[in-house]
């Protein structure tokens, strides 16, 4: 796990120095490059995952990390963060591509599986959010030559690229291990591949973006911590679910995993609200913290039972 973590750090270090150096706004860094960035051990363990036939934890993964995204780790940044002021208004630009790709999810998973179909579907979704997002930022057409070149005193492609490589072999590595420890766990204390995917898997994958919009938040970079947690989430429910399921169909069963599922929906629903009505306080981050302690109150319920 600490490969993941490591891996995860040398990659988003690295790809905010390249976008830093186009002059591209905080929101728009946090919502792609971080977020792309961060999103890496949840790819990486859930491809992992199918490719050793274990799909289980593969959306059970993506599930619970977006779970984590937005009740602990958003959660967290509300209580810590003494006064947030966002210059982005996030519900009228990015709470329908928060919303849109979990009901896109849960409409495909009703016959019981991901196919490659939807996978395709939701990988397209992402290149949508992608596009919108470059149009949204006035800051890309705006740069000019000369303040490139400024950008690029002290930075060297060479360095950077080799650290991306770097990071993107401790991932992949540490995805593997991650699997396979996480699956002699369950194994031996008889405990299901779904919630050790939607608990110890998740839980390690999003430590990184805990850790980087903690760390943004307490910057004052507020519009870069929540928009890596609406870009991870969308690139956990498109890219994460839809790169495992281009490498085989993923079976789900929506009445097996009710709970989880209509805790990542209340979840994304209660960010919606949150900002449609600008509550970035620490009541909105107490109850974001109280569902998230509803789900592990559950999940380790279902491993007693």
């Amino acid at each position: 796990m600490g490969a993941l973590i490591i891996g995860a750090d040398f990659i988003v270090n690295q790809s905010e120095r390249i976008a830093l150096r186009f002059n591209i706004s905080e929101f728009v860094i946090g919502a792609t490059i971080i977020a792309l960035g961060t999103s890496l051990p949840e790819m990486a363990a859930s491809i992992a995952a199918n490719l050793g036939g274990k799909p289980e934890i593969s959306i059970a993964n993506a599930v619970g990390s977006n779970i984590f995204n937005i009740t602990l780790v958003l959660g967290v940044i509300f209580i810590i963060t003494k006064k947030i002021h966002p210059h982005r208004d996030f519900f009228k630009k990015d709470t329908t591509w928060a919303l849109v790709p979990v009901m896109l999810f849960l409409l495909m998973a009703i016959d019981g599986y991901i196919g490659r179909v939807d996978a395709i579907l939701l990988l397209f979704l992402m290149l949508a959010y992608i596009l919108f997002l470059l149009q949204d930022s006035p800051d890309l057409a705006s740069i000019d030559l000369e303040t490139r070149e400024d950008k690029d005193q002290g930075f060297l492609w060479i360095n950077a690229l080799l650290l991306l490589f770097l990071g993107f072999i401790f991932v992949v590595g540490g995805a593997h291990f991650a699997i396979e420890s996480a699956s002699n766990i369950a194994t031996e204390f008889g405990v299901s591949e779904w919630v050790i995917g939607i608990v110890m898997i998740s839980f390690g994958t999003s430590l990184p973006e805990l850790v980087i919009s903690v760390s943004a938040a307490f910057k004052g970079k507020v519009d870069m911590a929540i928009g890596n947690v609406i870009g991870s989430n969308l690139a956990n429910t498109t890219m994460v679910i839809g790169l495992s399921a281009l490498v085989e169909k993923l079976p789900i069963s929506l009445s097996k995993s009710a709970f989880d599922l209509s805790t990542m929906t209340a979840a994304t629903i209660m960010l919606i609200y949150i900002t449609a009505n600008k509550l970035y306080s620490k009541p909105a981050g107490i109850a974001l913290l109280i569902l998230f302690a509803l789900f592990i109150d559950h999940t380790i319920q279902s491993m007693v039972h």
